[in-house]
């Protein structure tokens, strides 16, 4: 596993406890040391940690990687992980919105003879989402909407100095496509990523960002039409205690997916 922090510690756990189905984690990689001593700490069950992401990536017994770092990590070694016989399962889904990446890592992925495993994440409805996509869909739209510390050192808010810490009201923070959604908030919404990647593409779905002092949680609302009919979704999920930018939910969702890889029933689409 790449990377330590909030989603890699609870993925990390559900793998020790059994939870995560039948997967061993034999060993971790943070950029900062300390997060991977941390989390094999409290792990019964102790992996190496690597002191470089190539001690993973050229470890011929590893069968997959967990990138749970950033969309930079994604960039960095995905490729590499399938070119190197192995299995991927990304995260920080946004990277993927980069069209050359996305080639890059299918293109390996088939000459390899490896899958990239994409989780739902934060939001609900991709399996519908998927199936409607095999006929026309006229339009999908993500709206998101945080509390404002969620947001700290996102670009747009720096690029337009906004004192997040000042709203006394919701405000829109961002309307627009998911490819400029991912590149404004590449910590916020992978999300509307991995919905463009199921459904209609980056460039056409859409995308509001709402900032929201008057709540404590996070929402995301999903609108799809198109010939199977119309979709609405709506999760309202609890933030990380320590990392108020993502859902708790997301790092749920990728052990339901490792799960499912080392099952024998796969339930749903």
């Amino acid at each position: 596993m790449i990377g330590c922090g909030s989603i890699g510690t609870v993925i990390a756990k559900a793998i020790d406890d059994g939870t995560a189905g039948k997967i061993e984690l034999t060993t971790v990689y943070d950029i900062i040391l300390e997060k991977a001593e941390h989390l094999v700490k409290v792990l019964k069950k102790k992996p190496i940690i690597a002191k470089t992401p190539d001690e993973i990536l050229n470890n011929e017994k590893i069968q997959i990687v967990i990138e749970a770092a950033s969309q930079e990590a994604v960039r960095q070694y995905s490729v590499k992980a399938l070119s190197r016989n192995k299995d991927l399962m990304v995260m920080s889904t946004g990277a993927l919105i980069d069209g050359q990446l996305y080639r890059d890592i299918l293109r390996t992925a088939e000459r390899n003879g490896r899958k990239v495993y994409i989780p739902s994440g934060a939001i609900v409805g991709l399996d519908n989402i998927k199936a409607a996509s095999l006929r026309h869909i006229d339009e999908i739209t993500l709206v998101t909407r945080k509390p404002p510390s969620s947001f700290a050192g996102a670009p747009l808010v720096e690029k337009k100095k906004i004192d997040l810490r000042a709203l006394n009201e919701p405000v829109v923070l961002f309307e627009g496509s998911a490819r400029q959604a991912v590149k404004m908030f590449p910590k916020n919404v992978n999300v509307s990523a991995s919905l463009s990647l199921a459904g209609i593409g980056p460039d056409r779905t859409k995308v509001r960002i709402i900032a929201d002092p008057n709540v404590k949680v996070i929402s995301h609302e999903i609108h799809v039409k198109g010939d199977f009919g119309e979709l609405n979704t709506k999760t309202v999920n609890k933030p990380f205690p320590k990392n108020p930018k993502t859902s708790y939910i997301a790092a749920l969702s990728a052990i339901a997916t490792l799960k499912k890889i080392s099952g024998s029933i796969v339930i749903g689409t």
